[in-house]
């Protein structure tokens, strides 16, 4: 990688390796004192070994400067994107990564591209997950982290992309399985959940209050184990690239009241409060309500598991810009552990926190919360403190008068 990014700089490869001060002595015959006075044998070494090791991976490197054109890349990256090194050199990030999620949907230009969180944050994001590639025949699924890097007042960033499609058609094995074996339970649950109904009914005879209290403990049950199926499934689809999204004009207050409503009885019983504060004249959203109320379920339903006797959720809507509404679900319980805090969307996840077992749940509320919030366009972040409680906050788009041609349906393959 012997391209420069300018004659101040060395080497691109430098650049990604060699991000203290001493690295931006020159290659050139003329900067020799500066590297002299900076590295000593040993450090020289090992810059060469770094460099060696960039130009040897089989991890892409690509480095994109504050425009988002790339600089340089390593010879992984041009395998990896299927061109040229002359013709992807200084074009923009979209003409080249094209970053999608795992849902296909693009991310250059909305809220979850990862160059424009790093610009905004400036930290890294480790372990993104995203396909990239423009060409349909070069599309790969990565591993992605992007690192900001600060050179002479000049910002850049560094992709270095892992391909794990490999490791992907493994785990779509397993998927396949999950998901034969849950359509397999879903028809008999249905069934006896069905069939408890006409108990509770009295269709079969009128109940004693203890037969009742019995098939009532039954009924909870079934559709909890009918809930664990369901989004099981959901993530097979959502991996099979089987996700729709039917976007409209919502008003958040009315959907919001109705979520809370529905779990009123779950927080009643945990003696939490439930509280709503979303303006009646608040912006309407272009959103799919149904995946909306399963967002806003998932969390308070967590909020309220990790809420101790006495403490709030709160459900509340803010301006975030002119695209996006910024929606929090605030709760005053446990927090969450710092160990936990990396893990928390990842799929199955289980804290060790004591309230867990008592707790249950299974590790998919959240994960499917942030599916459904990317899907959008939207990010879905948090903000903890042990003992005091957790802020979820995701961005979901406003709606705008051009969004009138009725219902939009994506559905993605």
């Amino acid at each position: 990688m012997q391209k420069r990014l300018n004659n101040k700089l060395p080497a691109e490869q430098e650049v990604i390796s060699s991000v203290a001060p001493e690295s931006d002595a020159s290659t050139d015959g003329g900067g020799s004192d500066n590297v002299e006075m900076h590295l000593s044998s040993g450090a020289t070494d090992s810059h060469l070994l770094t460099n060696q090791y960039l130009a040897s991976t089989p991890d892409a490197v690509i480095i994109l400067d504050q425009q988002s054109c790339v600089r340089d890349l390593n010879p992984a990256a041009i395998l990896v994107l299927g061109g040229m090194r002359e013709k992807i050199i200084g074009q923009r990030c979209r003409e080249v990564l094209h970053c999608k999620n795992l849902n296909r949907t693009a991310l250059c230009g909305t809220s979850s591209c990862p160059f424009m969180r790093v610009q905004q944050q400036q930290k890294p994001l480790p372990n993104e997950e995203l396909l990239i590639g423009i060409d349909s025949e070069h599309v790969c699924e990565v591993s992605a982290s992007i690192t900001p890097i600060t050179i002479d007042h000049a910002f850049y960033t560094a992709f270095t992309v892992r391909d794990v499609s490999n490791l992907k058609v493994a785990n779509q094995v397993r998927s396949n399985f999950v998901s034969m074996v849950s359509h397999e339970l879903r028809t008999p649950l249905n069934s006896v959940h069905g069939f408890i109904d006409l108990l509770l009914q009295g269709h079969m005879g009128k109940l004693t209050e203890e037969q009742h209290m019995y098939l009532g403990y039954a009924q909870e049950g079934v559709q909890q184990l009918v809930s664990i199926v369901e989004d099981i499934l959901f993530m097979t689809r959502s991996d099979l690239g089987q996700f729709e999204v039917k976007q409209q004009k919502v008003h958040l207050q009315s959907l919001a009241r109705q979520v809370l409503r529905s779990l009123q009885h779950q927080a009643a019983k945990a003696e939490v409060v439930l509280s709503l504060d979303v303006p009646a004249d608040a912006p309407p959203l272009y959103v799919d309500p149904q995946r909306l109320k399963q967002v806003l379920s998932n969390l308070v339903t967590n909020a309220i598991k990790f809420t101790p006797p006495g403490g709030t959720v709160t459900v509340k809507v803010q301006p975030h810009n002119e695209q996006f509404a910024m929606i929090t679900v605030a709760d005053t319980g446990y927090g969450i552990l710092p160990e936990d805090r990396p893990h928390i969307f990842e799929r199955f996840y289980q804290s060790n926190h004591s309230q867990q077992s008592k707790m249950g749940g299974y590790g998919l509320g959240l994960p499917i919360a942030k599916l459904i919030i990317e899907q959008h366009g939207g990010t879905l972040n948090f903000e903890t403190a042990v003992n005091k409680g957790t802020t979820f906050s995701f961005t979901v788009p406003l709606y705008r008068d051009e969004n009138e041609k009725g219902p939009t349906q994506l559905r993605l393959k």
